[in-house]
């Protein structure tokens, strides 16, 4: 249910966050490489290659009693930039959990690490911009 307000210049009472939830997203990106085995030979794929990745979370949530936000954009920038900063660079399939580099698994492998800080994570996206490439995991709350 949206808060209409009256006069949105002066009537600021109507603003209570209060009982809403919330979504805030921050976006990152890195640059790494992989190759998919048990493609045939000769498969594009199977080579090793490199990507452009944009990976976007989601926090959703109630505003926290006495901050007026649901989390701090700069904690969720610090959070994004750790788990990007442990992908940047690298062969995807050489980091645990990776070795079949799909965008389904870094969604899963990124929100595994972003987690245990997020604890509102709801959503997490891997995108590979320059093919128009993303998936998205929406996670269960609870």
């Amino acid at each position: 249910m949206a808060t209409e307000l009256a006069n949105p210049q002066t009537d600021r009472s109507a603003l209570v966050a209060q009982g809403q939830v919330f979504e805030i997203s921050k976006a990152v990106t890195f640059e790494a490489a992989h190759y998919m085995d048990g493609k045939p030979e000769g498969h594009p794929y199977r080579a090793i290659h490199g990507h452009s990745f944009r990976l976007e979370v989601t926090v959703a949530g109630m505003v926290k009693t006495g901050e007026q936000w649901v989390e701090d954009l700069s904690h969720l920038a610090e959070c994004l930039n750790a788990t990007a900063a442990k992908l940047d660079h690298r062969l995807l399939n050489e980091i645990g959990g990776l070795e079949v580099p799909t965008l389904e698994r870094l969604c899963l492998w990124a929100a595994a690490d972003l987690k245990p800080s997020l604890p509102g994570l709801s959503r997490v996206a891997m995108a590979r911009p320059s093919l128009n490439e993303r998936c998205e995991l929406v996670l269960q709350r609870g």
